[in-house]
C-alpha cells in the first residue's frame, strides 16, 4: 500500500462535461506500477479535487482508495502547514515559516483521516509505504490503529538540523509521528542524521548508527506485537526503528530512450535554431520557488552581461519556471520579483535578433522537456535547498551524446552523487559566474569525460533500483531483520 497526499491520476473533464481520470507521469508511479499491479498494490491519497467525496477506483491495474479533503482544509492543511509553515522550515528557512494553530490542528484532523482509510483497506501484515512531509503523522497512527502492519515512510525534502528544526511548536508530535515506522528513509545521510539527532533531543531516545531505540512500556498490552523488539545494554525493552538515506531517482532508462527518437533530437535542433544558433545556450528548469536559487542564477547572469564577459549574441539562458503554489502569497511575491529581474535584463542587454533571457512560465510535455536538455550546453541547477533536484538527474539521462555540463548546487542532494559536475555554492555570486564561464568554455574531451562518469551513475542507480532497495529494507522489516544495521551485543527478543 502507498500512502501519500496525492493520488497519482489526474482528472480529465472533455467538452461535452464528462469526466475521466489518466495516470500523472512520474518516476515514483512507473517505478512502483508492476509490483502494484503483481502485489495486488493499494494507493491511498487526496484526488486533487476539494469537497468531493468518491468512491474508491482502479486505473491502470492500480486500486485508488481517494480521501477527501474540503476546501478549507487544502487552504490549512495543505497550503496552510504543509507548504507555508513545514516546507520553508524544512529547507533551512530560506522564506520565513508561520506557525498557525489552527493549521496544525487541521493537519492532525486531516492525517488521521489519511492513517484512518489506509487501516481500514490494509490486508492483514501489508506493507505499507507513506509519502513525504505532508503526512508525518501517519506512521504513529497507523502502529497504534495496526499493529499488524509493516510500515515505511520516505521523506522526499530535506529534515534540517535540529537548531532550526526545533523552532516548531509542534516538534515533538511530528518525531513522535514519524518514529510509528519501521523504515525512515531520507534523501541524504545529512538528513537521516538531523532526524536521529531530533530524536534524542526531544525524546531522549539511544541511537546507534542508523538505528533509533523506541522504548516500550513493559506493560504495554501490544508489546509482544511490535516489530524488532530488542533489549537494549540497559535491559530496557525497546523496537528499533532504521533511519537511514535512501536517495531517490529517475526512471534514466525512459529519458534516454526519449532522448535517441530522431524526432526529438530534430526538435533539439529546431530549439538551437529558433535561438539564433548562439555559441552556448544555458538552461535551467525549476518549479517557481524561493529554494531553487533562481534569483541568485538571474543575478550572476545579468553581472556577466554588464561586465561584458559574455555577449547575448553567443550565450542565451533559457529559464523554464512552471507555476508553483500560486494562491500563496510568498511564492506570489516570488513571481513578481523573478519577471522584474528577468524584464530589466532583457531591457539592458537584448537587441531586436537576440534576447538575453528567454523565461518560459508554464510547464511543457516531458517530449519538449527531452529536446530542451538535449540543446542545452549548460545545465544550471543553483537550488540554495534541495532534497535530491531531479531535474540535474534527468538532463544527464538525456545526454545520450555524452556532452553538455552540469552546474550543480552542493545544496542540492544529487550533489552527494553527480561528483563530476561543476559544483558550486549558489550563495557565492563571484564563484557563481566563473563556474558559468567555466562550463561555457570547457573543451569538449572534459566534457565527454565528466558526462560519461554521471551517466553511468545515473542510469545504475535509478528509480526501480531506489523503490527497490527502500521495499528490501521494508521486507526484510517483515521477517524482523535488521542484521545489517544492528551493533554488536544486541540480541533480538522472541516474540
Amino acid at each position: 500500500m502507498i500512502v501519500s497526499n496525492r493520488l497519482p491520476v489526474d482528472r480529465v473533464i472533455d467538452d461535452d462535461g464528462n469526466t475521466t481520470w489518466r495516470p500523472s507521469p512520474g518516476g515514483l508511479v512507473a517505478a512502483l506500477e508492476p509490483m502494484m499491479k503483481a502485489e495486488d498494490g493499494v494507493w491511498v491519497g487526496w484526488p486533487g479535487v476539494a469537497g468531493e467525496e468518491m468512491e474508491p477506483f482502479e486505473i491502470g491495474g492500480i486500486d485508488l482508495i481517494p480521501v477527501e479533503l474540503s476546501e478549507q482544509e487544502v487552504q490549512e492543511y495543505y497550503e496552510g502547514f504543509s507548504n507555508d509553515t513545514l516546507w520553508p522550515l524544512y529547507h533551512d528557512v530560506i522564506a520565513p515559516p508561520s506557525y498557525h494553530r489552527e493549521w496544525w490542528e487541521a493537519y492532525v484532523v486531516v492525517n488521521k483521516r489519511f492513517a484512518d482509510a489506509a487501516a481500514k483497506a490494509a490486508a492483514p501484515g501489508a506493507v505499507v509505504w507513506v509519502h513525504d512531509y505532508q503526512l508525518q503523522l501517519v506512521p504513529k497512527l497507523l502502529r497504534e490503529a495496526r499493529p499488524d502492519l509493516v510500515i515505511g515512510f520516505f521523506n522526499h525534502i530535506p529534515f534540517p538540523p535540529y537548531g532550526i528544526y526545533s523552532q516548531l511548536p509542534w516538534r515533538r508530535q511530528i518525531v513522535e509521528g514519524l518514529l510509528g515506522a519501521d523504515v525512515l528513509g531520507f534523501q541524504r545521510l545529512a538528513d537521516a542524521g538531523n532526524f536521529s539527532r531530533a530524536a534524542r533531543r526531544l525524546k531522549g531516545y539511544d541511537t546507534r548508527g542508523s538505528i533509533i531505540e523506541v522504548p516500550i512500556e513493559t506493560d504495554d498490552p501490544e508489546a509482544g506485537s511490535h516489530r524488532h523488539v530488542t533489549t537494549n545494554r540497559r535491559g530496557a525493552l525497546v523496537r528499533t526503528v532504521l533511519a537511514r538515506q535512501f536517495p531517490i531517482s529517475i526512471d534514466a532508462q525512459m529519458y534516454q530512450e526519449m532522448a535517441s527518437r530522431p524526432e526529438i533530437q530534430e526538435r533539439a535542433r529546431q530549439i538551437r535554431h529558433d535561438l539564433g544558433d548562439p555559441q552556448t545556450i544555458m538552461l535551467g528548469v525549476d518549479r517557481l520557488d524561493y529554494t531553487k536559487g533562481i534569483g541568485h542564477r538571474l543575478k550572476a547572469y545579468g553581472e556577466l552581461l554588464a561586465e561584458r564577459r559574455i555577449d547575448p549574441a553567443d550565450v542565451v539562458l533559457v529559464q523554464v519556471a512552471s507555476p508553483s503554489r500560486e494562491r500563496v502569497e510568498t511564492y506570489r511575491q516570488l513571481r513578481d520579483e523573478i519577471e522584474l529581474t528577468v524584464g530589466r535584463i532583457n531591457g539592458d542587454y537584448s537587441s531586436i535578433s537576440h534576447t538575453a533571457i528567454n523565461y518560459l512560465h508554464h510547464g511543457y510535455p516531458r517530449e519538449e522537456m527531452v529536446a530542451l536538455y538535449l540543446a542545452a550546453d549548460v545545465m544550471l541547477v543553483t537550488a540554495l535547498r534541495d532534497g535530491m533536484n531531479l531535474v540535474a538527474k534527468e538532463y544527464v539521462a538525456s545526454r545520450v551524446d555524452n556532452d553538455g555540463v552540469l552546474l550543480l548546487s552542493e545544496f542540492a542532494g544529487a550533489s552527494d552523487e553527480l561528483r563530476q559536475a561543476i559544483l558550486i555554492n549558489p550563495h557565492d555570486i563571484e564563484g557563481l559566474k566563473e563556474a558559468m564561464l567555466q562550463a561555457a568554455i570547457m573543451p569538449k574531451a572534459e566534457r565527454s569525460r565528466r558526462m560519461r562518469a554521471l551517466r553511468k551513475r545515473v542510469l545504475t542507480y535509478d528509480v526501480a533500483r531506489w523503490s527497490k532497495s527502500f521495499l528490501d529494507a521494508l521486507v526484510n522489516t517483515a521477517h524482523g531483520d535488521h542484521r545489517d544495521e544492528k551493533p554488536a551485543g544486541y540480541r533480538t527478543r522472541e516474540r
